[in-house]
């Protein structure tokens, strides 16, 4: 994707820029950086403590980090329990629970002047035997295993499950890649800046659709939205006369599965509630 000419910025950069937007929009608590494995490099932790930020970056597992994770003592992982199940994509399975653990951590020590200790706090989820049951009990259980780099002041619990909701935004670029972005990038920069500005507005119309529609449909990827309001078997009808004095009849599908859906959010912008007087 590329909306300007030029070499395109290491997420260094990025980061300094991030931190200096959000301080002149007049962020003045506690920052936090969170990031996936990209942003797992000493340039950009150099880049939060610089500017007076914390991180909580996806640790990569090299064979320091997993050495790390092998010194944890047994006795010092926490079980967890997700209010809702996690879809863990690389099990391949939903898994409604889990087991926390911190040790001290110093990255990037093979970087002169770069290193940096800070907490490495892993979380482990077991891994299904298919064939338990089956004769092939396990002799021991098997983990994987999520680091996390982070310098948070939260405590173990909170800065685990903090780091873990960076991921709703990693699932908003998902859904658009798989929608409006699967047509990018252009050859011209204007056409790509121009896109991005569409897909935004078409985004958040079609989120604000679903929250008015019904609770399924305010979660609902934005495929499914498409499915179930957009793309639908409607016939426009116009009655009375043609000099625009006539009115419009939309004849949407009959037994459809979705038109209380539909109809609460036809209701909702077009008949909205009238607003209490001060």
């Amino acid at each position: 994707m590329v909306a300007r000419p030029g070499r395109p910025r290491g997420a260094a950069s990025a980061v300094r820029e991030s931190i200096g937007t959000a301080r002149q929009a007049g962020c003045t608590g506690t920052l936090i950086l969170r990031g996936d494995s990209a942003f797992y490099n000493a340039g950009v932790i150099a880049a939060c403590r610089d500017n007076d930020t914390r991180f909580s970056v996806t640790a990569k597992l090299d064979p320091r980090v997993k050495a790390a994770i092998a010194a944890i003592d047994e006795d010092a992982w926490t079980p967890i329990k997700y209010p809702r199940a996690i879809f863990d994509e690389q099990a391949g399975s939903w898994v409604s629970d889990a087991q926390v653990a911190e040790i001290g951590y110093t990255a990037f020590t093979t970087k002169k002047g770069k290193a940096a200790g800070a907490r490495l706090i892993v979380r482990r989820v077991k891994m299904r035997n298919e064939q338990a049951g089956c004769g092939q009990d396990e002799l021991f259980p098997a983990w994987r295993y999520y680091p996390i780099f982070t310098d948070s002041p939260y405590t173990l619990i909170q800065a685990e499950a903090h780091h873990r909701d960076h991921a709703v935004q990693e699932q908003v670029n998902a859904d658009l890649i798989n929608g409006p972005l699967a047509h990018m990038p252009s050859g011209a920069f204007t056409t790509n800046a121009a896109w991005l500005t569409l897909t935004a507005i078409t985004h958040n119309l079609l989120r604000g659709l679903g929250s008015l529609a019904s609770a399924f449909h305010a979660k609902a990827r934005g495929a499914t939205l498409r499915r179930h309001f957009i793309v639908v078997s409607a016939r426009l009808a116009r009655h009375g006369p043609a000099d625009g004095r006539g009115h419009l009849t939309l004849h949407l599908p009959q037994r459809w599965r979705w038109q209380p859906a539909w109809t609460g959010a036809f209701t909702a912008t077009h008949d909205p509630p009238a607003f209490a007087a001060a």
